[in-house]
């Protein structure tokens, strides 16, 4: 029986509580589906680090390559400055991983309430590609005259032509896999989001780059370029345009969150930091919500999507549908998606879509 060592961070705030229940339904796919999933617990967090004085060493970040995937649950501690946990924990998770694709499905899921007027689960089921170890967020740049009046700031968008490449190629192998699967897919085309009219020199390399591949190696797949401000008014405006859509870093951080409301809310959007030759890290889409902590109020349903993702990625598809499907179910039977409205706790979501699959 074949067995997959998993890394599981519980994080912060309602992180363990939503963890708890991925885990039971993890549990519940990988005894349907006969294999075993090997759990291995961390304390990295708010806590360890208002403890200890430590976030994450370079050792403890080495030893997370010797699992199959990572299962995170939120990051984020109210007595803890924004910014130290986010760049000391995840990005350098991410970057010292070389996580280079943030991989977001956008599916709305039958009984879910979508802030767009008659649009359904039919009309929103996409996936966006964000390159997820370079441009703005590598911390190019820096202050001088700090404090003062004539105080200057640079943060620089840096992109080499490798890291454009793969994260593409990525995105068209993710295309054609979803044309294979789905006419509906087939009648779309992948969507490059940039804002090259402005970035002109970011913009036209990720521009050029794409059009190459797409003529050298995907020429049956028809290609679209779209602004990322025209994206995020189509999104909301005719979101069944899209199927795959690719883009740097810092817009892909945007347009995900918007993908996010779209498809009913954070209680279930989730997301994968992948390197496909390496660790991934697959995680709920929500903060840590401490004001929820202990309550059983929060909804788990992302964090089990987050599940689904890390089975689909290590090639156990059919139990990774069988939780699409439960998801789908226990989404009809909820009051709400939202903390404290679901008519349910969370432990009795998780039981649900644990029994269903």
């Amino acid at each position: 029986m074949k067995t997959h060592k998993i890394a599981v961070i519980p994080g912060d705030g309602t992180g363990p509580e939503v963890v708890a229940e991925g885990v039971k339904v993890l549990t519940a796919a990988a005894a349907k589906y006969g294999f075993k999933l090997d759990f291995t617990y961390f304390d990295y967090g708010g806590e360890r680090y208002l403890k200890t004085g430590k976030i994450i060493s370079d050792e403890e970040v080495q030893e997370l390559t010797h699992f199959d995937a990572i299962y995170l649950g939120a990051i984020g501690h109210p007595d803890v400055k924004p910014g130290i946990l986010e760049t000391g924990l995840l990005l350098k998770i991410r970057f010292d991983l070389d996580q280079y694709i943030n991989l977001r499905p956008v599916k709305l899921y039958p009984g879910v309430d979508c802030p767009l007027k008659d649009k359904g689960p039919e009309d929103i089921d996409f996936v966006v590609v964000r390159e997820n170890t370079g441009g703005i967020y590598t911390g190019h740049g820096g202050v001088t005259r700090k404090g003062t009046p004539d105080e200057i700031a640079t943060q620089v968008m840096v992109y080499d032509r490798r890291t454009v490449d793969r994260c593409l190629e990525f995105a068209f192998e993710l295309k054609k896999r979803r044309n294979a699967e789905s006419e509906k897919s087939r009648s779309k085309p992948i969507h490059l989001v940039h804002k090259r009219n402005v970035l002109t020199h970011c913009g036209d390399l990720w521009y050029r780059a794409f059009e190459e591949m797409g003529e050298r190696e995907y020429p049956d797949i028809p290609r679209d370029y779209m602004h990322v401000d025209a994206t995020t008014m189509w999104f909301v405006k005719n979101p069944e345009w899209f199927d795959v859509l690719v883009t740097e870093n810092l817009f892909g951080d945007i347009i995900t969150d918007l993908g996010a409301m779209i498809q009913g809310g954070m209680g279930i959007a989730a997301g994968g930091n992948i390197n496909p030759e390496g660790v991934s890290m697959f995680e709920p889409i929500g903060g840590s919500a401490p004001k929820y902590t202990g309550k059983k109020m929060i909804n788990p349903l992302a964090a089990i999507e987050a599940g689904r993702m890390m089975l689909d990625f290590l090639g156990e598809h059919e139990a990774a549908k069988a939780i699409e499907k439960a998801v789908a179910l226990t989404c009809t039977k909820l009051e709400s998606l939202s903390a404290g409205k679901m008519g349910y706790n969370t432990e009795e979501v998780g039981d649900m879509v644990a029994e269903a699959v």
